[in-house]
């Protein structure tokens, strides 16, 4: 039997790349001999993020447009016709079995000369509301595999299958006990994980430093908190100002990054966050309630529609960057932990939105398109 090959193109935000090194490992694991290539920009990402993964990266000359037409649109049409050239060139050089995109401007010229050559494709979206990519690329691609159910009605229906999100098997695998005592917390008060990403969220960041401010006088809950790397001195340096030292407090814990979050997860009670596709994934596959501030200035804003998704289904609660105060978080706060049987329902509602089985589905959708 040949050995299999496998393109997939996508890039730019970690949203788009961290699915398609979680299929890539997946093809790596049930085709072994198969040569698998990603193909990207010098700008994304994927520059450093693929690599590290083990897998080869082929760059392509290629850049996003903005919506106003200006100077910078005639180079975005220069950049997407040798896009093209590049694209058709590697896509002659390795004659792919398949070509997967994960959305991103660098996944069009790859997917849709693919197509046009005849070669099957799959698109893979993560959003709820997909991006103008993928919602052009549905129209060539032979299968569209979705995250969400709501995703369904803006693409062409007899082609598109839900599949979730994949992410890592190992973030559902936190235990609780070994979390509470790795970060010096208490079993018998709940847990509140703030997080932005991996940059962090300044005006997040700077709600909960009055959240926390009031917290160590109530001892309601505990807080982990990621600040992200560039924020943690200032947030450090505004909570000592108000006496308050993470090092020596017992319920707040303030770290600049943290790399194992399924442990995190596990001692978390509730979630505060973006609303990115990772992270409304990882928080439903870890069935845990969430406050989520989507980020404002995401392409399409995405981020507000997979938000919206979790309220719409009982497992979140949405607070708008434009809203959001210290005040107003720490009561949404209180709120939720205030109340056990919302909690627990809200959990419920979460984990029942997970799909644990993401990977193995989109899978088989890929073993049917190349057999």
């Amino acid at each position: 039997m040949p050995k299999k090959k496998f393109i997939l193109a996508g890039g730019g935000t970690g949203g788009h790349i961290y699915p398609a090194i979680a299929i890539a490992s997946g093809l790596k694991r049930d085709f072994p001999d198969a040569d698998i290539v990603f193909v990207g920009t010098d700008r994304g990402l994927e520059r450093d993020l693929v690599p590290k993964a083990g897998f080869d990266l082929k760059k392509i000359r290629v850049k996003g447009f903005k919506r106003e037409l200006s100077l910078n649109t005639l180079s975005s049409i220069k950049e997407m016709f040798l896009g093209g050239i590049d694209s058709i060139r590697i896509l002659r050089q390795i004659k792919p079995d398949l070509v997967i995109g994960t959305g991103g401007y660098v996944a069009g010229p790859v997917v849709f000369f693919a197509s046009i050559m005849g070669i099957p494709t799959i698109i893979h979206e993560q959003n709820v509301r997909p991006g103008i990519t993928n919602r052009f690329l549905s129209n060539f691609a032979d299968k569209v595999a979705i995250s969400f159910q709501d995703s369904v009605k803006y693409f062409p229906k007899n082609k598109t299958v839900l599949t979730g999100n994949p992410v890592r098997a190992e973030i559902a695998s936190g235990d609780r006990a070994r979390a509470l005592k790795k970060y010096g917390l208490v079993s018998d008060i709940p847990v509140v994980l703030c997080f932005g990403g991996s940059q962090g969220a300044a005006r997040l960041n700077e709600a909960m430093v009055y959240v926390i401010e009031k917290v160590m006088q109530t001892k309601m809950f505990q807080v982990i908190m990621v600040t992200g790397q560039r924020h943690y001195m200032n947030i450090n340096q505004l909570l000592e100002n108000k006496g308050i030292y993470t090092n020596d407090s017992g319920n707040i814990k303030l770290r600049p990054y943290i790399y194992d979050m399924q442990d995190a997860y596990a001692a978390a009670d509730l979630v505060i966050a973006r609303a990115g596709a990772i992270t409304i994934s990882e928080i439903t596959m870890c069935g845990k309630p969430a406050i989520l501030v989507p980020f404002p200035n995401a392409a399409g804003h995405h981020q507000y529609y997979n938000a919206l998704f979790l309220v719409k289904n009982g497992a979140a609660l949405i607070i708008e960057d434009k809203d959001l105060t210290g005040e107003y978080l720490l009561k949404t706060i209180e709120g939720i932990i205030g109340d056990k049987e919302k909690l627990s329902r809200m959990a419920a509602a979460s984990r029942k939105l997970s799909k644990p089985d993401a990977l193995e589905k989109i899978l088989t959708v890929i073993k049917k398109l190349i057999r």
